[in-house]
């Protein structure tokens, strides 16, 4: 899934409109496991000037960058960190893992060929889903139609539950920047 959408469906499972601290680790549990590939992909196209196909192409799959979404996409790491926070009562903590857990349990059957070790330490098997959030080769025309819908319906609810003009601000620019490429493709190219 796109990580607007990882970031929506972590706010609407997890966030508290009477809690702003449980909501923040909602937002930022959700955000974490795509968090290494925005600074990695960030620092090596805009500060060491690298061309984007060799960074998609070459350095995404390369086991320095697979290494480190080992870790940050291990569902045993953030199951444990989900166990740890319900032992310890800790809603903030629960919050935070319960989000980055939820976002590996959406993206592992949604990648095919961008899979990742998702059971890492465990193992370094990688599940080449048949399906893609993203590639129309693997069905990603679809899936993407049915992110964007699910993502309108949780943002309108999102937008009902939370009263704050931040909150609101937020939801409303995450719903645009999931929805908006999907709609100027097809307005573009009519697919």
């Amino acid at each position: 899934m796109n990580t607007p959408a990882h970031l929506i469906f972590g706010l609407t499972v997890f966030g508290r409109n009477q809690n702003p601290r449980v909501t923040a680790a909602a937002f930022f549990g959700a955000l974490v496991p795509d968090l290494s590939l925005y600074l990695m992909a960030g620092w090596s196209l805009f500060i060491a000037q690298i061309p984007p196909d060799v960074v998609f192409g070459q350095m995404y799959f390369s086991d320095a960058w697979q290494n480190v979404f080992a870790v940050d996409n291990s569902i045993p790491l953030w199951a444990l960190a989900v166990g740890l926070a319900t032992i310890l009562r800790a809603p903030v903590a629960f919050a935070f893992a319960g989000a980055g857990l939820l976002h590996l349990l959406f993206d592992f059957p949604l990648h095919h060929d961008d899979a990742r070790r998702h059971f890492w330490p465990l193992t370094d098997w990688v599940f080449h889903s048949p399906v893609s959030y993203w590639d129309p080769s693997h069905f990603g025309n679809i899936t993407s139609v049915i992110e964007v819908g699910v993502c309108v319906v949780f943002s309108a609810v999102l937008l009902r539950y939370f009263k704050s003009r931040l909150a609101r601000g937020l939801i409303l620019l995450l719903a645009c920047v999931e929805v908006a490429p999907p709609l100027m493709f097809h307005l573009m190219f009519g697919h």
